[in-house]
This record gives structure tokens, sequence and C-alpha cells, in this order.
């Protein structure tokens, strides 16, 4: 199975840099403004097989311009990974995919998550209108342990622990993709064996409540073995040019608009 994988965003919630600053231009922490690699948007991810079906993981608060910055209207479908403002609030941008695909626009996630965002996006889970003037999603519920076939995609998924609610993983071929997870059960860690390529949560380097460090997901990767290892949901104290030139072969800080081939 040919696919690809476009990172749309790797930051973090408040995005980097974040509101503030001593000039209130913009909070970068550790990271060097001069650096394009450190501006990052909200954690995001789409995935394209090689028949055309593009997935979209996690639609944040960024993602109009993340998907006109990958040139791409058309969708086949939205996985959502869990309800966290940060991965659910451009909803509504969906308005705009409906009027180009002409249609409901599927949306995969668990009932717990489907049962959130009802409450939140009530408007967008109602019947299509014409015109397209408010979102019209048809919600899939999908459970850890599902495999999923969406066009010439097929994908597991499987739970992830996020300390203060459950997320999902995901796994195409021998790719995987791990946002939000501080604890992976050991059946996920299962799920994850053999992989190739893995993007995963790596909030900072001292540990977390709720998201991975850099010593945890250097501990995961001792672990797993995979041969390429790239770092998302990265904050404002992981500066790009400092982050890689510590981390061992293999493991790298990602960037917005990275594109992985498969």
């Amino acid at each position: 199975m040919k696919f690809r994988v476009r990172l749309l965003g790797t930051g973090p919630s408040q995005g980097v840099p974040s509101l503030g600053g001593a000039d209130e231009t913009g909070d970068w922490g550790a990271c060097d403004p001069l650096d394009p690699r450190n501006r990052r948007f909200r954690s995001s991810a789409l995935i394209t097989a090689g028949d055309g079906t593009r997935l979209l993981i996690d639609p944040g608060p960024d993602i109009r311009a993340q998907l006109l910055a990958a040139g791409v209207a058309r969708l086949d479908g939205v996985l959502v990974t869990h309800s966290h403002a940060d991965h659910v609030l451009g909803l509504d941008e969906m308005r705009a995919v409906n009027r180009v695909i002409g249609r409901e626009l599927p949306l995969f996630a668990t009932a717990e998550t489907l049962e959130s965002l009802r409450v939140r996006f009530d408007y967008c889970f109602l019947p299509p209108t014409r015109g397209f003037y408010r979102p019209c999603l048809a919600a899939e519920t999908v459970a850890p342990g599902d495999m999923l076939t969406i066009g010439g995609l097929r994908l597991t998924i499987w739970e992830q622990d996020h300390h203060v609610m459950t997320t999902l993983g995901l796994r195409v071929g021998d790719f995987a993709y791990c946002t939000d997870v501080v604890r992976l059960p050991q059946g996920s860690l299962a799920a994850l064996a053999g992989i190739d390529t893995w993007v995963v949560d790596c909030f900072q380097r001292q540990p977390h409540p709720v998201h991975a460090h850099l010593g945890q997901v250097l501990d995961w990767v001792t672990r797993l073995r995979p041969r390429r290892t790239i770092l998302t949901h990265m904050s404002n104290g992981l500066d790009h040019e400092a982050l890689a030139a510590e981390l061992p072969t293999g493991i790298e800080p990602g960037v917005d608009g990275m594109e992985l081939s498969f």
C-alpha cells in the first residue's frame, strides 16, 4: 500500500510562538524566532493513499491555514484522536470541504469523543442542507482495536493514556502516529511492534503530567526500535536546532509541512 503523510502541525495546544512575550508579539520560550522550523501550528496530520484518498487527523484551530499551505481542499474523512480543543476547534472549517466534495464528510471518533463533539458542535451533525452554510459531518463510531478501511487506506487504531482521558493512536502499514500520550498500555505497545517510522508526542525535556517527555520517548524507542522517529506536539521549550543536535541517530524533531512517503 502506497501512501504519503504530511505533518500539518507539530506544536502544542498554544502553538509556537504562543500569545505573549515581552513585546506581546509572541512568546518563543527557548526557540529561536529566526529559525522558521520553530514556528509550529497545532498538531495535525494528513494521510493520502496511492488512490488519492485523504484522511485528516485532528482538525485543530489552525486547520484552514494548514490545508491552504498543503494545497488541499478535498477530504474523504476525518479522524479525531480525542476531544481537546487544540484537536477539534477547526471543525467549523469543514463546511468549506463539504462545498468542495458536495456531500457529508465522514468523521471517525470514539463514542466518548463523539458525545463531546455533539454537545459542542451540535450543528455539525444535523442533516445536510443546500449550499453547506454549516458543516455536515457523518459520525462513525470507532473503538480501540478496530481496523478501518477508508478508500485506499487501511489503518488500525488503539488506546493511549493521556492521563485526563483516553486518546487514539493509529497505524498505517509500518507508519504510526501517536499524539497526546503520556503512557502506552501493554496492548498499545504490542500494536506498535515492527514499525518503521513513528511520529510521537514529545512535549518537553522534563516529565509532564499528560504528555510524553524526551526521556520517555527515548525509552520507547529503545524498546520498539523504529528506523525513524519524528517528534511532534513540541512546546516552545524545544528549539529545533538545539534539540536536533542532541538527539540520537534516527530521532528528529518534526517540522510543519514535513512530507513522508511510504
